[in-house]
């Protein structure tokens, strides 16, 4: 499961590596496996970045309203094997349900923008970019984070934010012309561990919760974007991917070490 979860999450990705089986990591314990505990502390605010997918996979739920990073955000961990996703804050039908944990074994886990009653309305890991939809509250586990990423595609540069304050900056690399990285707001959906982390994807790999605009399909997967290290430095501060986000490795060992899963990401110019 773990193998075919990293070759769909780097789909959009960077390079073609065929060494990709892997095992779920643990944020915060790099080396480890097994489940992603509720970890947590709080990110600083941003704009809304923007981009949408071109092609619908799954269903969209609905649910609108403004995306948000503050300087405390709140992830949700379902607690259910199956969650329902509902269109509104009232509806009493769901629209679809939501499987977990997730392929490669860690939880699922949503981004929550707002709460209304008994309801979380939550970012959803599916196509289109930023689509959202509404939880139980009494579904899920509450954590809030003093973290935040933004990547910033003019300077190949992403920057981790701690309670509103830089503490690391690091070079990317990033997709090229015809394969772009997309824009706008995702977060931290897993963390993998290569079983080779001397390849192409470096000894760690985060799968967002975004999707590349232009790839529905890409090496068998569905065009998922990740976080992740690489094999070949030279590449980092340069437009070389498929529209994933390359760090050299001991960058992402770093951010494998600090960060929890929920994390917001940020692409702005």
């Amino acid at each position: 499961m773990a193998a075919l979860a990293l070759a769909g999450l780097l789909t959009a990705g960077c390079s073609g590596d065929k060494d990709v089986a892997a095992q779920s990591a643990v944020p915060g314990q790099a080396g480890a496996t097994g489940n992603v505990p509720n970890a947590g502390q709080p990110t600083s605010g941003g704009k809304q970045g923007a981009g949408s997918a071109k092609t619908q996979w799954g269903k969209a739920v609905g649910a609108s309203g403004a995306v948000r990073v503050d300087d405390v955000n709140l992830v949700a961990r379902s607690l259910v094997k199956k969650i329902k996703i509902y269109s509104s804050a009232t509806g009493s039908a769901s629209a679809q349900t939501m499987a977990n944990p997730v392929a490669s074994g860690g939880p699922l886990v949503f981004l929550v923008q707002e709460r209304k009653s008994d309801r979380l309305r939550v970012l959803l890991p599916i196509r289109p970019n930023e689509s959202q939809g509404w939880v139980r509250a009494a579904d899920v586990k509450l954590s809030q984070l003093n973290y935040r990423i933004t990547v910033s595609t003019k300077k190949h540069e992403l920057s981790l934010y701690r309670a509103g304050k830089v503490v690391m900056q690091e070079p990317v690399g990033l997709g090229k012309g015809t394969t772009p990285t997309p824009g706008g707001v995702f977060y931290l959906k897993e963390l993998l561990r290569p079983s080779n982390p001397r390849g192409s994807y470096g000894p760690y790999a985060y799968g967002l919760s975004g999707y590349s605009n232009v790839l529905d399909e890409f090496l068998g997967g569905d065009g998922q974007i990740g976080i992740h290290g690489t094999n070949d430095p030279s590449s980092v501060g340069k437009d070389v991917s498929h529209g994933c986000i390359r760090m050299r490795n001991a960058a992402i060992t770093k951010l494998a070490k600090m960060l929890p899963l929920g994390v917001p990401v940020q692409m702005i110019a």
